[in-house]
């Protein structure tokens, strides 16, 4: 048998694994996202009721021009004192069940499809530093699928945050007495029955926008994180002290809900079930002529009193759950 030359054997040349953009899926993201949403939600609902409240009062700011019917507050401390005096401690946690569900799922779901897509981007490898676009990009795409699937719950949360005691409203308020429900599933219920599918979705147009806060948010952590691990000379997943989580937590989320705040007051009005309004425009319009630009960042205080240390106790679980079976690089 003849010899065979090393030149006869030509290596065929093996093609680049591609992974698909869920062969990476980690369902402790899901878990993580979802006990996060849950902890910090039921800790600070409170805040999250008087900032709503806050949001869809259309009473002047600037100008006398639209008048309001609903219970009126000085401020945040105003508005848990008036609370609790009408209704007691449980007046706090109105609209608890739909903040409850809606922030577990949503963080749930958006850690799943963050990390899923941050995943594919990165093929695989979990140390390759990904710039800021790409973090970006992700971080929006993950918030239009959790929109999706979560904006019904968020519209039973406004209107049962915004169920107000009938027997204490100021005299002359008929245009509050609307739809009172029981629970967060006869609100979906009652939603759906007399305003159809398109009351589910109330506020998804300004809620599409607002993804651009995800996105801003997200990039803002994982630039912070990256630039301080790099300074270390450490690989980018390089698990860092709870401090240094809930730092960069924080300053993130004051950057993107500073920035972008004004959509979640045009989304809060348009769920409102006591106000109706042909749209996005004829709310800003409104707003606008009636309150100028201050309209558009009412309830701030209590929101960054509710969100900062809201995403900082999210993050902090959501980091150590799914760092548990990582070894720290040498």
């Amino acid at each position: 048998m003849a010899p065979i030359s090393s030149h006869s054997v030509v290596e065929p040349s093996l093609p680049v694994p591609r992974i698909s953009l869920f062969s990476h899926v980690r369902w402790q993201d899901l878990a993580a996202g979802v006990s996060g949403g849950v902890v910090s939600t039921l800790v600070l609902h409170p805040l999250d009721l008087i900032k709503v409240r806050f949001q869809v009062n259309e009473g002047p700011v600037g100008s006398s021009s639209i008048p309001t019917e609903r219970p009126q507050y000085r401020g945040t401390l105003d508005a848990a004192r008036s609370i609790i005096r009408q209704n007691g401690i449980r007046g706090l946690y109105q609209g608890v069940t739909p903040n409850v569900a809606g922030a577990g799922a949503s963080w749930g779901f958006y850690f799943f499809f963050y990390n899923a897509i941050k995943n594919y981007m990165q093929n695989g490898d979990a140390t390759q530093a990904l710039g800021p676009e790409k973090h970006m990009l992700a971080a929006a795409e993950a918030g239009v699928a959790t929109l999706l699937i979560t904006n019904p719950i968020w519209v039973a949360k406004t209107r049962l945050c915004l169920q107000y005691d009938q027997a204490r409203l100021p005299s002359g308020s008929a245009a509050l007495q609307t739809h009172q429900y029981r629970g967060m599933v006869d609100c979906l219920v009652k939603t759906y029955k007399f305003e159809g599918l398109r009351g589910l979705y109330k506020g998804l147009t300004p809620g599409l926008f607002g993804v651009s806060h995800g996105s801003l948010q997200f990039m803002a952590y994982e630039e912070l994180k990256k630039q301080y691990n790099q300074y270390r000379n450490v690989p980018v997943n390089y698990k860092l002290s709870s401090w240094e989580y809930i730092a960069f937590a924080a300053l993130s989320k004051v950057f993107a809900a500073t920035a972008t705040y004004p959509y979640q007051v045009v989304r809060s009005r348009l769920q409102d079930q006591h106000r109706q309004y042909s749209g996005v425009k004829e709310v800003i319009r409104m707003t606008w002529r009636g309150e100028g630009w201050r309209g558009f960042f009412k309830g701030l205080s209590p929101y960054l009193c509710h969100v900062t240390p809201n995403i900082c106790i999210v993050f902090l679980i959501y980091e150590h759950m799914t760092h548990n079976n990582r070894t720290p690089a040498s």
